[in-house]
């Protein structure tokens, strides 16, 4: 039930990329071009977002367990630190060049878009390199 579960929300989260214009890498990197020809139609699925999430987690916190797990499993907290900003600017700067971030990147492979392909290539091999020569470090 518990990949089923997944797999639905996976489905859903890839369907309301789509919709919302999120996997179009133009329209994203015009909604991060705030100094220059903004596209302000990315901040009603922000604004979406964050509301959808403020239920969520009201709703989390009503709860004894989650829905389809026997206990909630939350990331644990860590001081914000120069590792943390570095990653942070990286992370962003990647974003507004390439107009893709993990999400919508892995939703247009299934568009089979040759710059969506190469992106989670090289995301992959960034992860890879990471796990491989710095995870021991955190």
């Amino acid at each position: 039930m518990r990949v089923l579960a997944a797999l639905v929300a996976g489905l859903v989260f890839g369907l309301g990329l789509s919709l919302s214009g999120m996997l179009d890498p133009v329209r994203v990197r015009g909604f991060l071009d705030i100094a220059g020809a903004w596209d302000a139609s990315l901040a009603f699925v922000l604004g979406g977002a964050v509301a959808v999430s403020a239920i969520g987690i009201q709703i989390a916190r009503r709860l004894t367990r989650p829905v389809f797990d026997t206990a909630f499993h939350l990331p644990a907290t860590h001081p914000v630190d120069a590792r943390l900003i570095a990653g942070s600017a990286i992370f962003g700067i990647g974003w507004g060049m390439a107009g893709l971030c993990p999400g919508p990147a892995i939703a247009t492979l299934a568009l089979g878009l040759g710059p969506s392909v190469l992106f989670v290539a090289a995301m992959i091999t960034g992860m890879i390199l990471h796990d491989r020569f710095f995870a021991s470090e955190t």
